[in-house]
Order: C-alpha cells, then sequence, then structure tokens
C-alpha cells in the first residue's frame, strides 16, 4: 500500500500502473491481484490508507488543539513541514481528490468520507473548547472545523503551487485569528 500511496501521489493515478506498483512494492502480480480485483480497488484501497495514515496518525494531535495557542502551533508545524519538504507534494486527500473526484463516484465518495473523518477529528478539540464554554453563545464548532480544514486544503495547494508558504501560513492564521475572535477571552463578553 506504501508503494502504491508513494506513486499515486507523485505520479497520479492515471500516470501508475499495476506493474509500476509491482515493481515499487516487489511483489509479484499474482499478489497483488490476490488482495485487488483491478487497478480501481487499488486506488480504493490507497484512499483508505492514505487517510489512517494523514488523519488516523493526527487524531490524537487534533483532539488536542483545544485552544488557540494549540491552534497556532499546530499551524506553525504544518508550514514548517511544508518548508521542510520545499513545498512539493501538498495533501495526498487533496491530491488524489483533484484528480478522482469528476470522473470517479466511488472514489469521490471514499474521498468525502476521508475528509468528514478529518472535520470531525479537528471537531473535537473545538468542541472541548465549546464544552469548557469558552465560546461565545451560538458559535458553530462543525461551521469552524469545517473552515479550518477548506483553509488547511487550499493553503496546502497554493503554497504546493506557488513554492511559498505564504498562502498556507496566512489562510491559517486568518482562520485561528477568527476562531479566538469568537472566544470570551478575546471578546471579554459572557
Amino acid at each position: 500500500m506504501a508503494a502504491a500511496a508513494t506513486l499515486m501521489t507523485a505520479r497520479g493515478v492515471a500516470g501508475t500502473s499495476t506493474e509500476d506498483v509491482r515493481a515499487a512494492a516487489g511483489v509479484s502480480a499474482s499478489q497483488i491481484y490476490h488482495y485487488f480485483a483491478d487497478k480501481r480497488s487499488l486506488t480504493r484501497a490507497v484512499i483508505d490508507y492514505q487517510t489512517d495514515t494523514i488523519v488516523g496518525t493526527q487524531e490524537t494531535l487534533l483532539a488536542r488543539l483545544d485552544d488557540v495557542d494549540a491552534l497556532r502551533a499546530w499551524a506553525e508545524l504544518i508550514v514548517a513541514f511544508q518548508r521542510n519538504s520545499g513545498y512539493s507534494g501538498g495533501c495526498p486527500l487533496g491530491t488524489l481528490a483533484s484528480e478522482l473526484a469528476d470522473c470517479d463516484a466511488d472514489a469521490r465518495e471514499d474521498l468525502a468520507a476521508g475528509y468528514r473523518r478529518w472535520q470531525r477529528a479537528i471537531r473535537t478539540g473545538l468542541a472541548d473548547m465549546a464544552d469548557r464554554g469558552e465560546f461565545l453563545p451560538g458559535t458553530d464548532v462543525d461551521r469552524l472545523a469545517t473552515a479550518l480544514l477548506t483553509t488547511l486544503q487550499g493553503g496546502l495547494l497554493l503554497t504546493k503551487t506557488m513554492r511559498d508558504p505564504e498562502p498556507l501560513e496566512t489562510g491559517l492564521n486568518t482562520m485561528i485569528d477568527h476562531i479566538e475572535s469568537m472566544t470570551i477571552a478575546k471578546t471579554g463578553r459572557s
């Protein structure tokens, strides 16, 4: 799975053959076809793998994004990671989504499920803030989590394209500023 995910992220799904995956993984064709009926099923497994890799490994971290300082530290970590990677790659789920969302309904649904899982993971920390009474009444943590994920995805795409961290950094900081503006501590209201 790791070999297929790496190839599909770097070359795209269309640019990755089953033979490419076989060679990169060092396995036989029969081993691939034992687990995957065809390239489409392999691609859907890659989506699940990338979701688990990206979201699954971050769920505990994302759940701890339960105050503005933690959100800012997370944003700095993401920007630093992009700098260290030379601004290449972007988001593997975003890369797959841009290629598959319009041409494969099943893959699109798998990708949407991955994004919903990511949104829920981000929401967990924001919900903890709400549960502690840190947000103004009526603050919609679902919308904030969706907006933060959307900002992250757009920022990653622009940073990858422009080879510049400024779009990602500006987007995340602006969104976190917005989240902070909805806290009672920031507004001084109760």
